[in-house]
């Protein structure tokens, strides 16, 4: 008999403790020991029960060092497999997803924690850059001005960190993914963003390979990540190409300086970047700077570059 996809989906469905699984993740990402904890069941049993709702792409799975996230599968996907839940569940079914969601205050908790023990170990290291430039919340305004002449439709923010600009702009976004290396990081984004109420995706990855499609972005942010990088031309390209034409790539990041010191205190590769260069590697990946903004004030300036991916007809004429 000839393979029905059909009925591996519903086949895929047609398990208690999956669909519980699956009514979990509608409401937040969560790593496979997490839904262990919430279904009160082994890990490696829960393990082969997502397995399944992977292999029927019901679920997608996401390495985050040596956790694996699982978060929903695209809507185009999983929408009408949904509508048919929804329509089908009766009174006894609702009353266990219920039982299992009042359970998921236990896992915030446990994730805001560990993400107050992050912060409180780290605040003097992040204070003592901080008190080098301006204050953020002026280079956090001028970012929101920077993007305020267009929709940010699909946003994505690399080396997304505390998740601080989808906290910011996330309720905007038609979809807003942040992206990090850091798995610890990952963590502390997610505990923050839950507590705000903001529906975000977060992945591992790396900025010179991210785990994105071609043109699936509207909206790149690159905030103060780039001076870490060893090839920030290579970082901008790889944001070019998940931009979508018409798309725009905002980096935030310092002028040039001679802190020479921030290179052994706190990892820094590049000491900022200039204009001209910065141009330079915008133009190289296709991308027109059309604004520029200075913030001055202490030793070190933050400096706003925003470039336009030329809409699809005016890259093919010209």
């Amino acid at each position: 008999m000839d393979a029905l996809p059909l009925a591996d989906l519903l086949q895929a469905l047609a398990d208690p403790t999956r669909l519980r699984i699956l009514a979990l993740l509608r409401r937040i990402e969560l790593s496979v020991g997490e839904l262990a904890q919430l279904l009160g069941q082994s890990q490696p049993r829960v393990s082969r029960h997502v397995r399944i709702l992977a292999d029927a792409r019901a679920v997608e799975r996401r390495k985050e060092g040596s956790w694996v996230f699982l978060t929903i599968a695209g809507e185009e996907r999983t929408a009408p497999m949904f509508g048919l839940v929804d329509a089908w569940a009766d009174e006894a079914t609702c009353a266990i997803f219920e039982a299992d969601a009042s359970k998921l205050d236990r896992i915030r908790l446990e994730r805001a924690e560990a993400a107050s023990r992050y912060f409180t170990s780290h605040a003097n290291v992040w204070d003592s850059i901080r008190s080098l430039h301006v204050a953020e919340s002026e280079v956090e305004q001028a970012i929101a001005i920077a993007l305020d002449d267009q929709p940010l439709g699909r946003l994505v923010d690399i080396g997304t960190g505390t998740g601080r600009m989808i906290e910011l702009f996330g309720r905007d976004a038609q979809q807003a993914i942040g992206i990090d290396r850091s798995s610890e990081m990952l963590r502390l984004a997610r505990a923050k963003l839950e507590a705000a109420g903001i529906s975000s995706s977060l992945r591992q990855g790396d900025m010179n390979a991210l785990p994105l499609d071609d043109g699936s972005a509207d909206t790149v942010i690159i905030h103060q990540v780039l001076h870490y990088a060893h090839s920030p031309a290579a970082a901008i390209s790889e944001a070019s190409r998940v931009l979508a034409f018409g798309g725009r790539l905002l980096v935030v990041d310092f002028a040039a300086h001679e802190r020479e010191d921030l290179r052994t205190t706190d990892a820094h590769v590049r000491l900022g970047f200039d204009d001209e260069t910065m141009s330079g590697w915008f133009k190289a990946a296709g991308l027109t700077i059309d604004h520029v903004q200075r913030l001055e004030g202490g030793e070190l300036t933050v400096t706003l570059w925003r470039g336009l991916k030329a809409a699809e007809r005016r890259r093919r004429a010209a």
